[in-house]
């Protein structure tokens, strides 16, 4: 995720040894059982802070890359989330209390609303992961993902070296799960209207879909068992579902990085799309589409004669083609923010609703609160002009285009004119009969109306519980209320509901830089037994840009190497950084032939100041020890 505020760091050292912080938030603690703890209550386990906030899709990815981890070392290790949040809305206890079950979360939560113990640790993106030694030491930091196994090698040394010392205590930990709750639908995420008029929801929590009758209430029956999975009967987190033209559902399997399909006349389920294994940078973009790799596919839309993905895991958008059985990248770089321009070349902040209207697809691009939308090269700029569904697929003859939003840090709830309207993490956009479009406004709880035609964003319904996704039957139209857990049918107003305006931006300090020379520098250090394997090329990434352009006279663009002399320009005194960095390390074994390889990356967005007095070098630590 790319909001980070750095400052100058050393180089990790295995042998450091900074006393870890305490432990404070005014949430409390969540998965306890009402108990509190300190440090001190924690002294002879490796504890694992995981800062996350869950709007963060590179925070549910860590989430699932330590599931084995917390199963594995669970006499020894407690991993506690630090939940840090940067929406206003993730600020709200009861929100958290649902992500915490929404997403599957098995381990204590401590609820930071006010930042206090990230602070306190000086974390500087979502997500950081800091390891703490049985003695109550800090060892390590990893930002971004990919660092399970690195983590895991840690543990192993941390457990054999305090169990000689005799300063490891092993036994249960402090997670007590909480009551389950009886309701037909679990935090669903999306839904369709069959042909039948029955309707079909993914049931995200419980790793199911559900046909429901025409009412949305009576359930007729459940597809999938139930338990998070990949086999031919399981989902994992399903989230988006579209209607294909042969009569099967695509369905996007999210946490499965997969596309699978569900025939309603057979029940049958069948995986279409990805390996199960999380695209990293350097893996292949197109090819035949059981042999690439997806990311967090969140929805899916039929356009253009494909399957188009929101795939919110690398901030692109993909398309699946059925008869060719193929994928390929179809907008996007996989750099994180709000771009427009021609396909290839447009940025995205986890794009996670997708509405077909005839010449357009519209994008709810949830990181940057905005409403988005393709075209053909060359369309004009009111709905109905172009060349409509029917024409030719062309991968570099689209364009991106932004009707609501401005950028990652500024959300609120704000009515009137488009280019100043606000909408506050949107994930579902539904195309209305008169060519507007309503967004599901999640985390302002709403439901919003954008008219091309006028320009405008109103409001149409308030009071909902984080709406996801909206379908339409008839004149009304049925809203997945995600956080109530059921499907809520309204009757489209003749008039926009008047709400008080609200504006937000995510507070972050800015890091005072010196004008002129800048030196980056991403410390990465590759874990115990692990190292740098250059026999096929260099092994690191680094990607740098910045917000406006004009902040960096020199060192913008893409290299291999992790250090970096930028130079900023005169005349421009503050901005944003993009620093993107990636790091493969290999296990550093002469006699294997094909040592084992583990991604390790993260994105950063650096508020930056210059002044004289500001630091000249920049240092962002992507993996280290001692960090």
């Amino acid at each position: 995720m790319t909001d980070a505020t750095p400052a100058p760091a050393s180089p990790p050292s295995r042998r450091a040894r900074v006393r870890a912080p305490e432990l404070i938030g005014k949430g409390g603690w969540l998965n306890t059982g009402e108990m509190s703890y300190t440090l001190a209550d924690l002294r002879g386990r490796i504890v694992i802070l995981d800062f996350w906030t869950f709007c963060c899709i590179n925070c549910l990815h860590v989430l699932d890359e330590l599931r084995e981890l917390e199963e594995k070392h669970r006499d020894t290790v407690v991993i506690i989330g630090v939940h840090s949040p940067k929406f206003v809305h993730e600020a709200e206890h009861q929100s958290v209390v649902d992500a915490v079950e929404r997403y599957g979360v098995h381990h204590p939560v401590l609820d930071d609303p006010e930042l206090a113990t990230w602070k306190q640790y000086a974390v500087r993106a979502w997500p950081t992961l800091v390891v703490i030694d049985p003695e109550g030491y800090v060892v390590a930091q990893h930002a971004g993902e990919g660092h399970a196994h690195a983590i895991a090698k840690l543990v192993e040394e941390l457990e054999a070296e305090h169990a000689a010392k005799g300063t490891l205590r092993r036994g249960d930990g402090p997670y007590v799960p909480p009551e389950p709750v009886a309701t037909d639908l679990r935090f669903p995420g999306k839904a369709l209207v069959l042909p039948g008029g029955h309707f079909l929801v993914s049931d995200s929590t419980r790793h199911q879909l559900v046909e429901l009758e025409a009412d949305g209430e009576t359930v007729v029956r459940r597809i999938g068992s139930g338990v998070r999975g990949s086999g031919p009967d399981s989902f994992s987190e399903p989230q988006g579902l579209a209607l294909l033209p042969d009569g099967k559902v695509i369905v996007a399997d999210t946490v499965n990085h997969a596309l699978r399909t569900y025939d309603p006349v057979s029940g049958a389920v069948e995986t279409v799309a990805g390996t199960g294994g999380q695209w990293w940078q350097g893996s292949p973009t197109e090819g035949p589409a059981l042999e690439v790799d997806l990311s967090s596919p969140w929805d899916v839309a039929w356009w253009a004669d494909r399957v188009w993905i929101a795939m919110a895991g690398v901030h692109q958008l993909w398309t699946y083609d059925p008869a060719a059985g193929t994928v390929a990248v179809a907008a996007g770089t996989t750099n994180e923010g709000l771009v427009d321009g021609p396909a290839a070349e447009a940025w995205f902040a986890q794009p996670s609703g997708l509405a077909a209207a005839g010449d357009r697809l519209w994008i709810a691009d949830s990181e940057t609160s905005a409403l988005r939308y393709v075209e053909r090269a060359g369309a004009g700029d009111s709905a109905g002009e172009g060349e409509g569904e029917g024409g030719g697929f062309e991968g570099d003859g689209f364009v991106i285009r932004t009707a609501v939003g401005s950028g990652l840090f500024d959300f609120g709830h704000r009515d009137g004119a488009a280019e100043q309207a606000l909408l506050q993490h949107p994930l579902g956009v539904t195309a209305l009969p008169d060519g507007s479009v309503a967004v599901s406004d999640t985390y302002n709880h709403a439901l919003r109306r954008y008219d091309p035609a006028t320009g405008e964003v109103t409001t149409l319904a308030t009071d909902l519980r984080e709406p996801s996704d909206a379908v339409l039957v008839g004149e009304d139209i049925v809203v997945v209320e995600s956080a109530r857990h059921r499907l809520t049918r309204l009757r489209l107003p003749d008039e926009a509901v008047k709400v008080e305006a609200v504006a937000h931006r995510t507070r972050r300090e800015a890091t005072e830089v010196a004008p002129g020379a800048l030196t980056l520098d991403v410390v990465f250090t590759a874990p115990t037994g692990q190292k740098l394997d250059t026999r096929y090329g260099p092994s690191t990434r680094l990607l740098v840009s910045a917000t406006p352009p004009e902040l960096l006279a020199e060192g913008a663009g893409a290299g291999t190497d992790l250090h970096r002399e930028l130079v900023l320009a005169d005349g421009v005194t503050e901005g944003v950084l993009h620093v993107s960095a990636m790091a493969a390390s290999c296990d550093d074994d002469p006699a294997n032939e094909y040592p084992a390889c583990h991604v390790h990356q993260q994105d950063w967005g650096v508020p930056v100041r210059v002044g004289d007095t500001g630091t000249s070098r920049l240092a962002l630590v992507l993996a280290g020890l001692g960090a």
